[in-house]
């Protein structure tokens, strides 16, 4: 294969242009890089096989959500599972139009698609395409979740299949294309419905649970990813063993849940966010399980005590599979014993707590009251800071912001890029706590149902509420929220650290005209612009 990539799907692509050499700063190699479009372009084939097609079912849509979802970063670096993948793609379009491969006049209307005629597409064509593609690789990742638990919207399903069909066909233009752009965002709303359905129908509504940082003595597992599943499974196979529980990363929210907090040895929160997973997992005696995105290549040091489940995968490590059976990282844990005594870590600012659980049923169970404050002035601002965490130079903008924010301001903080700030004590306005962790990345949806009441309660738009949102992005989940918050016409939004390498600068002006979206400065000169 071509030993050289092109990939700037996420925020550290290099130089802020694109990974272009032999591997990308991920860590995922050229030819994994090559793979992963070779996948995209065949589910690009089935998307058009599947055109009008009444032998589409649900396994078509399953297969189509999960090739999505293993292409997003940091989720898989293993060719032979991506090439297994390619292979049920061809299989199954084959399956819906098995006459194409022995038509003799063929007129490759079902074909794969060569992902390299976007790379080198007119940029604005390839920055809205772009757009497009690594917003339903997001979205993907939330259907999955929901899927996992039972939970399909055929609506959702069905947009996969148009998304991917305007990616590999030609002919269009910015203004046919950037209504899809927006459709995006529109559908990625539902689907996070979706999955706030399925989480809370499953495990119950969120409630504020203050978490420990300290992890106990004895035998632990580390759980990190989003899949609230998985977590319950090892819950499961793991009470009555002697073996503690800790979450890391955006697995941190499950404490919240009544269904999972309910289990004794759930203890706490181990690290911080997926950046500094090689340090903070470098010595620790016990196994760790990933159950989505956010793998980084293990270190030689500590790879015989990682496992993988569901569609992440790396070579070498011991992948969990459909079966769920945790047998292989439950016996790791009891052969590493864990620490001896017990073992206090601090959040990034040294506090020794966090707090999680604000999600809309608890924030809105308390309307009348926030309410009531805004109107008495009791509250004067809310700040949504929310997103995806990342070693990126500037990232402490977020801890400064925060710590900036007037003392008659709430912080909202969803996602991974809390950790920036979540171990603040910033006190309590109104009676109620300043910093409110309201879960996920997926959990954006809490914020603007959040949003929503306030701007009814006040009978205003939500652009006329005190309320300022101020991102952080790092992969692919962060985009469709972001084009849900378009959808919706929210504006002033402030993006950081560095805009999109894919956000071309014709499309950045249709933003900006349109939107009024900005990137982040100085937390200072922020805060005064937000708050003028």
């Amino acid at each position: 294969m071509d030993t050289k990539m092109f990939c700037y799907q996420c925020e550290q692509t290099a130089g802020g242009k694109g990974c272009m050499g032999m591997a990308g700063v991920c860590g995922k190699k050229a030819d994994t890089a090559k793979l992963q479009d070779r996948l995209t372009g065949e589910l690009i084939g089935l998307a058009k096989a599947a055109y009008e097609n009444t032998n589409v079912n649900e396994a078509t849509d399953a297969l189509v959500i999960e090739g999505l979802f293993t292409t997003i970063t940091n989720v898989n670096f293993n060719d032979e599972t991506i090439m297994a993948l390619i292979e049920r793609v061809r299989n199954e379009k084959n399956r819906l139009v098995p006459n194409c491969a022995l038509c003799v006049s063929h007129c490759g209307r079902t074909d794969g698609y060569d992902m390299e005629k976007l790379w080198t597409d007119n940029e604005d064509i390839r920055s809205l395409k772009s757009l497009i593609l690594f917003g339903i690789r997001g979205m993907a990742a939330y259907a999955y979740h929901a899927a996992v638990l039972g939970y399909h919207d055929n609506e959702v399903n069905k947009f996969f299949y148009k998304a991917l069909g305007a990616i590999g066909s030609d002919g269009w233009t910015a203004e046919t294309l950037l209504p899809i752009v927006l459709e995006v965002g529109e559908v990625n709303l539902k689907c996070m419905a979706l999955l706030d359905k399925a989480n809370t129908v499953s495990f119950g509504d969120p409630v504020p649970t203050e978490v420990s940082l300290t992890v106990e003595k004895g035998p632990f597992i580390v759980i990190t990813g989003h899949d609230l599943y998985d977590l319950k499974k090892l819950l499961e196979q793991t009470e009555g063993k002697g073996i503690n529980i800790y979450t890391h990363g955006e697995m941190l929210p499950a404490h919240g849940y009544p269904e999972l907090k309910k289990y004794k040895h759930l203890k706490g929160n181990f690290g911080t966010a997926w950046q500094n997973q090689q340090k903070e997992f470098d010595a620790i005696p016990a196994p760790v399980l990933f159950t989505t995105n956010c793998l980084m290549p293990p270190k030689a040091s500590y790879m015989d005590r990682v496992f993988t489940t569901e569609v992440v995968s790396f070579p070498g490590l011991v992948h969990i599979g459909e079966d769920k059976d945790f047998t292989p990282v439950i016996e790791k844990a009891l052969e590493l014993g864990g620490y001896e005594e017990d073992k206090h870590f601090t959040g990034v600012n040294g506090g020794e707590k966090v707090v999680t659980g604000f999600a809309h049923g608890t924030v809105l169970g308390v309307a009348d009251k926030v309410v009531e404050a805004v109107k008495s002035g009791e509250i004067t601002h809310f700040f949504l800071v929310g997103g995806c965490d990342g070693a990126r130079p500037g990232r402490n903008y977020y801890t400064e912001f925060v710590k900036n924010t007037p003392k008659d301001s709430v912080v909202l903080t969803l996602a991974c890029g809390k950790y920036r700030f979540n171990d603040l004590d910033l006190g309590t306005v109104a009676g109620l706590p300043r910093i409110m962790d309201m879960g996920q990345c997926n959990d954006a949806y809490s914020a603007i149902r959040v949003a929503v009441a306030l701007s009814e309660a006040f009978k205003c738009g939500v652009n006329d509420l005190p309320l300022s949102i101020v991102l952080s992005w790092y992969e692919q989940k962060a985009v469709c929220v972001l084009l849900t918050l378009l959808h919706l016409g929210i504006r002033n939004i402030l993006l950081g650290p560095t805009l999109p390498a894919f956000v071309s600068p014709n499309v950045l002006k249709i933003l900006v005209d349109t939107f009024s979206i900005a990137p982040t400065g100085t937390p200072e000169e922020d805060l005064k612009k937000l708050l003028d």
